[in-house]
């Protein structure tokens, strides 16, 4: 883990780095297996003791759930690979566009801020993304988890990656990290703008679902700010986009086990609307800024058959704001805002020979 090369004379640049969780190599049970395996060992995001839960997961989930997984994520599967992949490295190469065109008009050097995307889970790495950048004579590091609402079992988790990962590094660069943009005016509007944009070709519901992803209850009892961020946002989406409070409703979906989690339940909601007779329901998923197996199986297809399985007319899944400009946009300026006071020309040519030829008169070999 070792930094790039040192030298006197390197023009020093700040790396973005941006994060989401992660998704297996390909929908098999192996591929599965092995990242349900580093996700689900991560103290984070199971809060049982390992003397418990070690042989619980190694016993029985890694043995039963790669083979149902794995045909969840064949289903939304697409020839480029993971949706979630997909649209990181989409959202990765926008973003350096735009900050590249900022930099210019701000009269710095287009390739001042390299971008690169690690996922806290599975390929490309955090590990990996930050040696990239590294390589690429980064001395300062914004890190940019691509999680709205903050959780331990999310944000948190990103930055102990980053520091174990950093705990190998002779030099560590400088770091900032956003902790969450849950109401961030631009990711709002961009989240509004998409929803629109999708009602504008399909015509409106009945009734919008803000669907999170659930956490155990014992997370908020804990101090886990995210449930109140969650409906925040949904909250600010609504009124963005000119809802009352009979139009919408936040839920919370990906129950898992027999402890109570967050509520109201997605699925539960679902079948009760059905019944109620509301005729047609979209979700949106504000939680996650890329389509996923969430979004796109545990929604698009459990919670469909769900809803129409329980008597609902019509449903609708919105998709994420994946490469939409308007949440690009956003994300170059949350980016931007983080970087101000460590943006800066690099020394002139004339400047790095001379600090390098100061460096070689005191004894230094570059």
């Amino acid at each position: 883990m070792p930094s790039a090369a040192f030298s006197h004379d390197r023009a020093p640049k700040v790396g973005v780095l941006l994060v989401n969780l992660g998704t297996p190599d390909e929908p098999t049970p192996s591929a599965v297996r092995r990242y349900l395996a580093q996700f689900l060992s991560d103290p984070r995001v199971v809060e049982i003791p390992a003397a418990i839960w070690k042989p619980i997961l190694h016993g029985v989930i890694l043995r039963v759930r790669p083979a149902a997984s794995a045909r969840k994520y064949r289903a939304i599967w697409t020839t480029d690979g993971s949706p979630l992949a997909v649209h990181s490295a989409r959202q990765r190469s926008l973003l350096l566009g735009y900050l590249g065109q900022r930099l210019r008009k701000a009269g710095l050097p287009a390739d001042l801020c390299p971008v690169e995307i690690g996922m806290r889970y599975g390929n490309p790495s955090i590990a990996s993304a930050i040696d990239r950048l590294f390589a690429a004579d980064c001395e300062r590091l914004l890190v940019l988890p691509l999680y709205p609402q903050y959780s331990a079992s999310t944000t948190a988790t990103t930055l102990d990656e980053v520091a174990r990962h950093l705990r190998g590094v002779r030099r560590v660069p400088g770091l900032r990290f956003v902790e969450a943009f849950h109401d961030d005016s631009g990711y709002v509007r961009a989240v509004a703008q998409s929803i629109n944009d999708y009602w504008m070709k399909n015509g409106r519901p009945d009734r919008l679902l803000f669907s999170f992803h659930g956490l155990p209850r014992r997370t908020l009892e804990r101090g886990d700010p995210y449930f109140c961020m969650c409906h925040k946002t949904a909250r600010l989406v609504a009124a963005e986009l000119g809802l009352d409070g009979k139009q919408w409703q936040a839920t919370f979906q990906s129950r898992f086990g027999r402890a109570e989690w967050l509520q109201p339940y997605t699925a539960d909601t679902l079948v009760a609307l059905a019944r109620e007779k509301v005729g047609r329901v979209d979700v949106a998923c504000p939680g996650f800024v890329s389509d996923c197996l969430e979004t796109l199986e545990e929604i698009g297809i459990e919670g469909k058959a769900s809803f129409l399985g329980a008597g609902g007319r019509e449903f609708h899944v919105i998709p994420c704001v994946n490469e939409h400009p308007v949440w690009i946009a956003a994300l170059a300026d949350l980016a931007w805002r983080h970087l101000q006071g460590w943006l800066a020309p690099p020394p002139d040519p004339a400047a790095r020979e001379a600090t390098q030829l100061r460096a070689r008169a005191l004894g230094a070999e570059k």
